[in-house]
C-alpha cells in the first residue's frame, strides 16, 4: 500500500468502503456491493461505483484496470486516515494542539489497562528520543 495522504474528509459511506478494502485487499465494484449491500440492486451498485470514484479522486483508493472488471484497493492506510482526521479536528477546535483533543478523549471514554500500557510505552519512546 502506498503512502498516499487523503486530502479531503472521508464521509461515513466512504469509510465503510475503506473498511472492507482494508480487510479484503483488492475487490471489484460487484464484490464491494455484495459485501456492503447484501440485498443488492442496481442503485446499490451505482452508489458503490460513485463512492469509489470519489475515494479515487481523494487519493484513498487505487484502481487496477488490467481486467475487464476494474479492481480497487485502499491506497491509504487506516493509521494515515486517523492521523489526517485527528490533525484536522485539532486544527479546527484546538488551534492545532493535540493535547486538549487527547485529554478530552481520555476523560470522556477512559482507558483500559491495555490501552494505558500502550500509551505509556508510546510516551516512554518519545521521552527516549528527546534530549
Amino acid at each position: 500500500m502506498s503512502k498516499a495522504r487523503p486530502h479531503r474528509e472521508v464521509t461515513d459511506a466512504e469509510l465503510a468502503i475503506l473498511e472492507v478494502l482494508w480487510r479484503s485487499s483488492e475487490l471489484t465494484i460487484r464484490d464491494l456491493t455484495d459485501r456492503l449491500y447484501p440485498q443488492g440492486g442496481t442503485s446499490a451498485y451505482a452508489t458503490v461505483q460513485k463512492l469509489l470514484e470519489r475515494l479515487e479522486k481523494k487519493g484513498c483508493v487505487a484502481r487496477r484496470r488490467e481486467t475487464s472488471a476494474h479492481r480497487f484497493s485502499a491506497s491509504v492506510e487506516r493509521e494515515q486516515l486517523i492521523d489526517h482526521s485527528l490533525r484536522e479536528v485539532a486544527e479546527k477546535l484546538c488551534g492545532g494542539s493535540m493535547t486538549p483533543l487527547l485529554t478530552q478523549l481520555v476523560r470522556a471514554r477512559g482507558l483500559s489497562p491495555a490501552e494505558r500500557d500502550e500509551l505509556q510505552a508510546l510516551i516512554d519512546r518519545f521521552d527516549r528520543k528527546t534530549p
